[in-house]
Parts: structure tokens; sequence; C-alpha cells
């Protein structure tokens, strides 16, 4: 007789659920939900908060245009002023030392001294110190520069006017390319200033310092047009 096939005794055992399991799991599920939640939400805080960020810096942008725009203007109207008060000194420093060297006459001390005047105004006017964009910010400082220049030239005009006959000359021809640099620089500061004008929106405005100035640097565009 075979013997008798007995049913096995073995069950696997269940895993024991622990007081601690059964505390960890809902904390486990709640940090599953809350990054599931979570993470959406703090991409669209995101993006939000990049929006208003981009829109923080066009209106900052805006508002330097707006600024720089007045300041365009403000720099154009003081060239103005400066070429109206300097012409005198350029064109009386043309006739007492022109770039050929043959000056036909000499200038007087009140001549000068009126002149000197005239130059130290705008040397002061000019050392304010305006911040604005890079493109303004050249064309002050050329403009300044020019001032500089031809007060220099002044400078050495008077220096020779006060040595013998037959030093002067040397000396005077040093003030007339000085004189000469002075209106070259304007003109290059004059250049960039209409072209801010046009890019703000004024119109061409031709500030330059000398009829001759005018002539060579003429574009065709008439005053105040936006072609």
């Amino acid at each position: 007789m075979s013997p008798k096939t007995a049913k096995s005794a073995y069950t696997p055992a269940r895993p024991a659920v622990t007081e601690k399991g059964r505390r960890t799991w809902p904390v486990v599920l709640g940090i599953v939900l809350a990054f599931a939640v979570g993470v959406p939400v703090g991409l669209g805080i995101a993006h939000l908060g990049t929006n208003d960020s981009d829109q923080a810096v066009a209106e900052m942008q805006r508002a330097e245009a707006h600024r720089d725009a007045a300041r365009i203007t403000e720099l154009t109207t003081m060239a103005r002023e400066t070429k109206q008060v300097v012409r005198p000194v350029v064109d009386g420093l043309t006739l007492v030392a022109p770039d050929d060297g043959s000056a036909a006459s000499q200038a007087t001390a009140a001549q000068l001294s009126e002149w000197k005047k005239v130059m130290e105004q705008e040397r002061q006017r000019y050392s304010e110190t305006v911040s604005g964009s890079t493109g303004t910010n050249v064309a002050r400082n050329a403009l300044g520069a020019a001032v500089n220049l031809l007060s220099t030239s002044l400078d050495t005009y008077s220096v020779a006017a006060e040595l013998p006959a037959d030093r002067r000359p040397a000396v005077i021809e040093l003030a007339a390319r000085q004189r000469s640099l002075a209106v070259a620089t304007w003109s290059v500061a004059a250049t960039q200033l209409d072209q801010l004008n046009v890019d703000s929106g004024n119109g061409h405005q031709h500030v330059y310092l000398t009829d001759a100035e005018s002539a060579v640097m003429d574009d065709g565009f008439e005053e105040g047009s936006h072609g």
C-alpha cells in the first residue's frame, strides 16, 4: 500500500505590519501627493514671475528711452547756445591764426580778454556730468572736447602774442592747428547729435560750428525733417 500523500503544512508568512509602518505610509503618501500638486503650481508661479519680470524690464527700458529723449533735446539746445557764443571766437581766431600762417592782423588785448571769458563760461558748462545713453554721452563729451580744444587754441595764441616777432609764427601755427582740430571734433559731435535727434523722433538737427563745416557735412535734409 502506497504511503498516503500528506498535504503540505507550509504556508508563506505574510509580512507583519507594525504600528510604525501603519504610521509611515500616510506620511509617504502625503509627500507624494504634495509633490504631484506642488510641481505644477510652482511652475505656474515661476511662469507668472517671469512674465512680471519681463514687463518690469520693458517698463524700465521705456522710461529710460523717454529720459534720454529729453536729454537729447536739452543737449541740442545747449549746443546751439554754445555755437552762438563761441562762433565769434572761432571766426576771430581764423583771422589772426589762419591755417596757412598768413595772419593779416593781430588780436587786441580787449578781444583776447572777451574771448577768454566766453571760453571759460563754456568750459564750465560742459564740465557738468549728465549721464545718458552711450550715444548721448559720446555726443556731449565730444562737444565738451571741442570746447576745450578751442580754449586751448586761444591760450596758445595768447602766448604767441607775447613772444618776440621772430618766434611768433610757429606758435601761431600751433594755435591754428588746435583751432582746426576743435572745429573737426565739434563736427563729429554734431553728426552724432543729428543722428540721435533723428532716432528719437525730433528729425534732423544741424548744429555745425562754421558755414564751411555745414557745407561739407550737408546731408541734404531740411531742419526737422525725418528723411
